[in-house]
């Protein structure tokens, strides 16, 4: 079994090229593909092959004269081939992130019953591990998790994917999944949402990459307003339903610390929703919002979220834990406001709650994390910052 980086996509990545060297030492096999080259790469390292040099010296002039170097490019080449002919993807575990909104501007109700909005998401630091390994089925997934009460059936936003990816593509690979599941549910995170896209980007890496990553995102708002966010590079300015993405640079400083508390109270988001009244949102213009965050990062005056109000209504005790963070907290975060349509209450400026979360029984049993904001680089996936060793896919 070769292990290498989650981050890896099986296309985008050309044979390896090798110049002629002189020197003794062959480069870094950086540039060979996941997909059985990283066994070779090790091999060939391992065993620490060197150029061979011969030499001869003019008996007159005591000068050399000659230098022959053997050149191990096209038997290199050949070689990668065959492996990755031979080699294939039969497990692979990837990094599921969440995400917050700095902000979210519900601008308008549609015809079709949903809500317009303008919003900045970002991937945070907190995430799910997913494990994939192909099944022997060609009929069905099997799904298993850490924690009860994760529907393990098509309800499941990881199933809806794969099935989705199947029917997109043709190809009709099934899988074993495990979902560590980190991310609390009904938190505002985007948690599901992220482990559907984290399944579609899996099930391509299986199938050799058949789809492009914009077909990706494309296909995926077919089954969520939030999924097609996460192909995003990390940090986007979303529209419509949510499924308008437009991939942004990150607005902010990517080691800024924060809190999540979320209480043991779900929101339901149809619920939020059903509360909702125009007349009571922001008017100010989301776009303005996002310049100020570019500008001169977060604060509480930007982080406006027209589904607190609703959520409130959903979850009472929602208000009162938000005003006592943010009382508590002052000096301590730039900012304290609900994610999504909650109920997770994001301190930014500091990775620490407030005291009274561990004093007060009545928060004994809230989640608590602290996280930061990443990003991802084109045509790799997210990987964990806070541990290498968790970061890692397993390949064999």
């Amino acid at each position: 079994m070769a292990s290498s980086s989650s981050q890896f996509l099986c296309a985008h990545n050309p044979k390896p090229h090798f110049n002629s060297y002189t020197n003794a030492t062959l480069p870094q096999f950086s540039s060979f593909k996941p997909n059985g080259s990283s066994s070779l790469r090790k091999k060939i390292q391992s065993s620490r092959i060197h150029l061979i040099r011969a030499t001869a010296s003019d008996s007159t002039t005591g000068r050399k004269q000659l230098e022959v170097v053997y050149d191990l490019e096209n038997k290199l080449n050949k070689l990668a081939d065959e492996v990755d002919r031979d080699a294939g993807i039969s497990r692979l575990t990837l990094f599921s992130p969440c995400k917050i909104n700095v902000f979210l501007r519900i601008t308008g109700k549609r015809a079709d019953g949903f809500h317009d909005l303008a919003s900045l998401f970002h991937v945070i630091s907190l995430g799910d591990k997913i494990k994939f390994s192909l099944s022997p089925s060609k009929s069905t997934d099997r799904l298993s998790t850490n924690v009860p009460g994760v529907p393990l059936d098509e309800r499941n936003l990881i199933i809806k994917a794969l099935n989705l990816f199947r029917k997109k593509t043709g190809v009709d690979n099934y899988f074993w999944i495990h979902l560590d599941k980190k991310v609390p549910t009904g938190a505002g995170l985007g948690g599901g949402s992220s482990n559907a896209a984290t399944a579609l980007w899996a099930a391509n890496q299986f199938s050799g990459c058949v789809a492009s990553e914009k077909d990706l995102q494309e296909w995926s708002g077919e089954i969520g307003s939030d999924i097609p966010f996460f192909f995003s590079h990390g940090a986007a300015y979303c529209t419509g339903r949510g499924e308008v993405v437009e991939d942004i640079p990150p607005p902010v400083p990517l080691d800024l610390p924060m809190v999540l508390i979320k209480p043991q109270e779900a929101c339901p988001t149809g619920e939020v929703y059903k509360r909702l009244r125009m007349n009571q949102t922001s008017q100010i213009d989301p776009l303005v919002l996002l310049e100020k965050i570019s500008k001169g990062g977060i604060s509480q005056d930007v982080c406006v979220n027209d589904l607190e109000p609703p959520a409130f209504e959903v979850v009472p005790s929602l208000k009162r834990l938000k005003q006592r963070i943010a009382a508590a907290g002052r000096g301590q975060y730039d900012a304290v406001f609900m994610s999504g349509s909650g109920s997770t209450i994001v301190g930014v400026g500091s990775p620490d709650p407030p005291q009274f979360v561990y004093d007060d029984d009545e928060y004994k049993n809230v989640f608590l994390s602290d996280a930061k904001f990443i990003t991802r680089s084109a045509h790799q996936w997210y990987s964990e910052p806070l541990s290498t060793d968790e970061s890692t896919c397993d390949v064999e």
